[in-house]
């Protein structure tokens, strides 16, 4: 009982410092869209593919063991990495169809996905606790967001339709990260491949969606050698060294810890963590909106560290 609660209480610093990191993306990824005109899908391929590089990197001279992987392992990372790129290709659309706003809050159905899909293939518990505690969660979002207003929803069926299915290929993402953990494989392997296998689909993608698909460059030239400024392709390998490395690592690093329900529903934080960023470094505002949708998302995630060993002892 006390090596499940020392994990737990790991498990939580973990993925609310993932969390932490990750809001840190929305800056990188707000002005590398607006000021350096790199289309979003653009943008997730040169993202990933420098993930890839800057961590393989790393392995190569100080974990070259890591890098290492048996055959139905790589076979289950190639499959994860079509997950992430799924989820990448989606939320880009999503925000295209539906604004930021409501594609977040969609997006961030995925603690219902996977609580339910948790509960399911893996067994994890699903108490009343866990269920009051997404439901808080959820509603935070929607508030944090905006999307509490009628104005936000005023979209179509495709665009709600590809924001759910954003938010289920999250969750199984979260799903596929505590099954590699349970494989042995390690955080940092997984990411390893997951990126580099994610960022080849991104490349297909985008080769054959180009100048069709939104968010796609007009040709093939615009997305193997994109224009950008020095420093813009400076923040892009900043982006995917700093925050998107450490962010996603952290992640999958918590899921090692932690049921998947659980790590993915503190994930929500990075909602909060993102208003307070957007406030102090672009001085946007934090309304009282987004003040009690932070608390609600705070509260679940109280709720949650209050009841879940309880639940799952």
């Amino acid at each position: 009982m006390g090596t499940r609660r020392a994990d737990l209480g790991r498990g939580y610093a973990v993925a609310l410092a993932s969390a932490a990191v990750l809001s840190l993306t929305a800056i990188f990824i707000r002005y590398l869209t607006v000021n350096s005109n790199l289309p979003a899908l653009v943008l997730a391929f040169w993202r990933e593919i420098l993930v890839a590089l800057c961590l393989g990197a790393v392995l190569a001279v100080g974990r070259p063991a890591l890098l290492r992987v048996r055959w139905e392992q790589l076979r289950f990372l190639l499959a994860y990495g079509v997950v992430l790129a799924t989820f990448n290709a989606l939320w880009t659309v999503s925000v295209a169809l539906n604004g930021a706003a409501v594609a977040t809050v969609i997006a961030y159905s995925s603690a219902a996905f996977t609580a339910l899909l948790g509960w399911w293939l893996l067994r994890e518990s699903l108490g009343p606790g866990k269920v009051a505690a997404v439901a808080l969660c959820l509603c935070g979002c929607v508030v944090v967001s905006g999307a509490w207003q009628a104005s936000a929803w005023q979209g179509n069926a495709l665009g709600v339709a590809t924001g759910l299915l954003s938010g289920l290929a999250y969750s199984v993402y979260s799903l596929m990260g505590r099954r590699a953990a349970q494989m042995g494989i390690s955080p940092w392997t997984a990411l390893l491949y997951t990126f580099a296998f994610a960022a080849l689909c991104m490349l297909a993608v985008n080769l054959s969606g180009a100048g069709v698909l939104p968010g796609t460059a007009a040709n093939a030239a615009g997305i193997l050698w994109p224009e950008g400024t020095a420093q813009g392709w400076g923040l892009l390998l900043a982006l995917a060294a700093g925050p998107t490395l450490v962010g996603y690592g952290l992640y999958n690093l918590s899921l090692g810890l932690l049921p998947s329900s659980t790590a993915n529903l503190l994930a929500t934080v990075e909602l909060v963590f993102t208003a307070i960023v957007a406030w102090l470094v672009l001085g946007e505002r934090f309304t009282w909106a987004q003040v009690l949708g932070s608390g609600l998302i705070w509260a679940g995630v109280l709720w949650l560290r209050l009841t879940e060993p309880n639940e799952s002892s």
